[in-house]
Formats: C-alpha cells, sequence, structure tokens
C-alpha cells in the first residue's frame, strides 16, 4: 500500500468513528508514526475576549502523564505557555523552535520560563503546535504535538519538513470529526430525560405540551430542565438548549 493509501485508508476510518474515544486512539496511533509520541488537545465553543471560558467547559483529550497535566492543564498554567498564546492569537503550524527563539531574545515572562523549566523536567522539549481554523469567534481548538524523547528540534523540524502538509491535514480532520461529537466536558453529562426534555424546547414545546408528549407531569419536566441547567452550569432553559446544543448533547442519533 502506498503513503497515499495509507492516508486515504485513515481518513476513512477518522470518519467513520463513532466516538471521541475511537478518534483519539486512532490519532494518536497516527502521529505516533511522525514521531510525536504525546499530544494534548484542547477545544472550547465558550472563549471570551480575553480567556478559553470556564475550565470545566474545555474539552481536553491527552495522553501525557497525569502528574504531568496536573500541573500544566489542571493548575490553569497552561494559559501562560507560549504555545498556547501563540494558538490563541493565531491559525496553522509552528514549530517549537518560537520557545528557543524567545528564551535566546530573553522575551520570556517569570511564568513562561518556570513552564519551559516545567517542560523539560517532563521531557516536553520538541514539537509542534496547529491552531484549527473555526466558525465562531467562541470556538478555539487546538493541539500541542510533543516528539517522542530523544528528538531534537532540527529533526522534529526536519519531519515537518517532509510530512507537515498531511500531518496537518490529518490534524484538521480529526479536529472538526471530534468538534461534530458528543461530549460534556468535565461536568456530568446530560441524561436521557434531560435530553429529550430539552430537545422539545428547542422545538418551541410549553411545559405543557412536553409533559403531554413525554408522559410525565409538568412538575417531572420542570424537574428535568432544572437538572439540566444544574448539569450545563447555566440560569436559564434558553442558555441550556443553546449550551447543550453546541457540545452536541442534544439531537443526536441514539448508538
Amino acid at each position: 500500500m502506498t503513503g497515499r493509501d495509507n492516508l486515504v485508508a485513515h481518513l476513512e476510518r477518522v470518519i467513520e468513528a463513532g466516538s471521541i474515544e475511537e478518534l483519539w486512539s486512532l490519532h494518536l496511533a497516527k502521529m505516533n508514526e511522525y514521531g510525536f509520541s504525546r499530544l494534548l488537545y484542547g477545544f472550547t465553543r465558550f472563549r471570551t475576549s480575553n480567556s478559553f471560558g470556564s475550565a470545566e467547559d474545555v474539552l481536553v483529550l491527552s495522553n501525557h502523564p497525569e502528574d504531568y497535566l496536573a500541573a500544566f492543564v489542571q493548575s490553569g498554567l497552561y494559559m501562560q505557555a507560549p504555545m498556547v498564546k501563540w494558538a490563541a492569537a493565531n491559525e496553522g503550524a509552528c514549530s517549537w523552535r518560537l520557545i528557543g527563539e524567545l528564551a535566546q531574545a530573553q522575551a520570556m515572562t517569570p511564568v513562561e520560563r518556570k513552564i519551559v523549566e516545567l517542560n523539560h523536567r517532563h521531557d516536553v522539549k520538541a514539537g509542534y503546535s496547529i491552531s484549527f481554523r473555526d466558525v465562531s469567534v467562541r470556538a478555539k481548538g487546538a493541539i500541542g504535538l510533543c516528539a517522542r524523547p530523544g528528538l531534537k528540534q532540527h529533526e522534529v523540524d526536519a519531519i515537518w519538513a517532509q510530512h507537515g502538509r498531511e500531518i496537518t491535514v490529518i490534524n484538521n480532520v480529526t479536529h472538526l470529526r471530534i468538534t461534530c461529537m458528543p461530549y460534556a466536558s468535565s461536568r456530568r453529562a446530560l441524561t436521557p430525560r434531560q435530553r429529550e426534555a430539552l430537545e422539545w424546547v428547542g422545538d418551541g414545546k410549553t411545559t405543557q405540551d412536553i409533559a403531554t408528549i413525554m408522559g410525565l407531569t409538568s412538575a417531572t419536566v420542570e424537574k428535568h430542565l432544572r437538572l439540566a441547567r444544574e448539569a450545563l452550569d447555566v440560569e436559564t432553559t434558553a442558555q441550556a438548549v443553546l449550551k447543550a446544543s453546541f457540545q452536541n448533547q442534544i439531537f443526536v442519533l441514539s448508538a
């Protein structure tokens, strides 16, 4: 099978994948073929002018060790990382040699230097970042491709010079598929009843209409809607419908 055939076969598997977990497993294996053994992907639909929104609403996928993720992501330190800042302001791919250039120019803040030290302790030293183009100003997705231990940045840049175009295409297709999949970020997912009630609200039905359709009392419908609001961390049912729609948690086909 030629390299082109391999690429097409992989993209077919990505398109046919039925869950984020399956997609992520395929992506990890494919990127490892190019020398990128650790990945960190993030996506939000709730970006503001000065942040990525609530951390609980950011979808994070990674195979980095838990202790690294705790120190870098869960602590919120990632917000000050040079490549995250680059991704927030740009689209496309960027070599991590940018970090070395910033250090050489003495253009790093104390926090950025702390992050570089953390990365070096965890052998996160060479790689590439891709910032995806999204259709909404509130949406942002990006991925950090960390090279396997032992690879130097100039070696990664050589890999990118040869395969960067196909790596970028694979990551963009995978990102687009992920954003079409239902996800509940780090909050609890909606129950089938909560999802159905929100779907009927989205169709313009009143609480009494929904009660009749679902064969429930109005009080029970209100309970499902209240629990849905709590699960989604919003104040109104209209906000719940919008947020659940953004996360592809409603109007989805059953597996």
